[in-house]
């Protein structure tokens, strides 16, 4: 049983999760999130702790974006893209349980006093911005590390705010190349 509380978008999420594991989970249904809903992720929040495990589209990550300021030392878990998409849809629900075990394994914080480890010379040196895959090698280093995809922006910043250290990140360069 995970001790924290997941936070998702829908109840076919929480079918999903309940295929991969043991854990309690509270619904956002959708970016709507209702002064009962975010009363309940508030009390989790406080008593167990709260992992977001939103879909990996730009909704999920208005609710992630939304949630973490509201909720500053939520964990936060990543099922890539390309392990949530399914019949021409895209969500936790899509996802094996595989992937959210694999996912759970990677839980990130996000560090609000983020060191300054990467820089835009990274994103170039190691093709993350300005060529024609860098749009996949994000995608796949992010996979690796467990923060999701981004836009080249958005990556190096989580690469500063979620811990991510100098030799995980040349590990999962190494496994790309």
């Amino acid at each position: 049983m995970i001790r924290e509380v997941l936070v998702v978008e829908g109840k076919m999420d929480v079918a999903a999760i309940n295929k991969a594991v043991e854990a309690d989970c509270i619904i956002t249904g959708g970016f709507t999130l209702n002064k009962h809903t975010l009363n309940d992720i508030e009390s989790a929040y406080k008593r167990r702790g709260i992992i977001i495990l939103t879909d990996p589209d730009s909704a999920g990550e208005r609710i992630r974006k939304f949630l973490t300021k509201r909720f500053p030392d939520a964990k936060h878990a990543f099922v890539p893209k390309v392990d949530a998409t399914a019949n021409d849809d895209i969500g936790i629900e899509q996802a094996s349980p595989e992937a959210i075990r694999t996912a759970l394994k990677k839980v990130r914080t996000v560090n609000f006093e983020p060191m300054q480890t990467f820089s835009n010379s990274d994103m170039m040196k190691y093709k993350l911005n300005g060529c024609t895959d860098s749009s996949e090698r994000r995608m796949k280093i992010g996979a690796i590390l467990g923060i999701g995809f981004a836009n080249a922006k958005n990556f190096l910043k989580r690469l500063n705010h979620y811990g991510v250290t100098r030799k995980e990140f040349e590990e999962a360069v190494k496994q790309l190349d």
